[in-house]
């Protein structure tokens, strides 16, 4: 118990939390794109798996991180306009769309993966690389900062980065504002000008390159090969990180800070007598409680909201009685 405590309390299991938060950062954020422009992307899942699959497959083949990671980013921009052009273009329902990509890709990889490299269930025999950790300058040397700081993989800092990005996207540019626009009322959007399938197409083409970065990051920096259903749905909880984080950049990272902590602690309790069963399933525990609690919180806030505005009725109402009565 001691060293679990110590373990908790170390630079370590901080540096453990940034690891492990690092996809559902970036699907999170590719779920909160989506949502602000109207369309859910379900198929998180489904775009990490074969991102990471591909990553690989790119950089063992031409023995080049870069290229591999390039590889995994254009196939999330493929399965966006997939997505757009089934959703948008033929009028398919976009949750239904989303499903069907995440089933298909947890089979179709592995089919994949044997044609490929005659490999079941995992790329043993693809000679890939993995993109590089960076330590960062002056930071590195200093005691504790530096150890929970510096030596990230590449992709770590990228989340944190793509945080920023967004934010700016969203609020800063005339392409946020047609997202946010769309995503609030469509119709409105039209009477404006604005090309709603344009919007929504290009929500689901920058959700699909996030979400691919983060599966790139399961296969190219997480782990240094691909594995079958490797990203264990992460996908999904980053769609709950997203929620959690009331639609905004922030909040969505905080929410993924949160889970990614919940996946760490799973890790450290392996120390203990529990079993590994259990541990498992910390991640998604905390993500049932997370919604739960966020529901609460939404049904009390809407009820505030109602009684302010019968309160608001009831005075309006007493003011045209009075009025009445002079």
């Amino acid at each position: 118990m001691e060293n679990l405590i110590t373990a908790l309390f170390s630079t370590d299991f901080v540096f453990s939390i940034l690891r492990l938060s690092t996809p559902i950062i970036l699907a999170g954020l590719a779920a909160l794109i989506t949502d602000r422009a109207g369309v859910m992307n379900i198929g998180l899942e489904g775009i990490m798996l074969c991102a990471a699959l591909m990553g690989v497959i790119g950089s063992a083949f031409t023995q080049s991180a870069f290229l591999g990671f390039l590889c995994a980013v254009g196939t999330g921009v493929i399965l966006g306009l997939g997505m757009a052009y089934f959703a948008l273009k033929l009028k398919a329902d976009i949750i239904l769309t989303g499903i069907a990509l995440n089933v298909l890709a947890s089979g179709g990889t592995v089919f994949l993966l044997y044609s490929v490299a005659k490999d079941k269930g995992m790329s043993t025999s693809l000679a890939s690389l993995t993109i590089p950790t960076l330590r960062i300058p002056i930071i590195h040397n200093i005691p504790i900062l530096g150890g929970v700081l510096s030596g990230h993989n590449l992709l770590t800092y990228i989340a944190f980065v793509s945080v920023a990005v967004i934010w700016a996207l969203l609020y800063k540019t005339p392409l946020g504002l047609k997202i946010r626009v769309v995503g609030e009322n469509e119709h409105a959007a039209e009477s404006v000008g604005i090309n709603v399938k344009k919007v929504q197409c290009s929500a689901l083409v920058i959700s699909g390159v996030l979400a691919a970065m983060g599966g790139a990051y399961m296969s190219m920096g997480y782990m240094d090969k691909f594995a079958r259903d490797m990203t264990a749905g992460r996908g999904f909880i980053a769609l709950a990180a997203e929620a959690l984080g009331r639609g905004t950049p922030m909040g969505t990272l905080i929410a993924a800070l949160v889970f990614g902590t919940a996946d760490a602690l799973g890790s450290n309790l392996q120390v203990l007598d529990i079993p590994v069963q259990f541990i498992q399933t910390m991640p998604y525990l905390f993500t049932i409680i997370g919604l739960v609690l966020y529901s609460i919180m939404k049904e009390k806030q809407i009820n505030k909201t109602n009684t302010k505005g019968n309160e608001l009725k009831s005075n309006e109402k007493n003011l045209h009685t009075k009025q009445g009565e002079l």
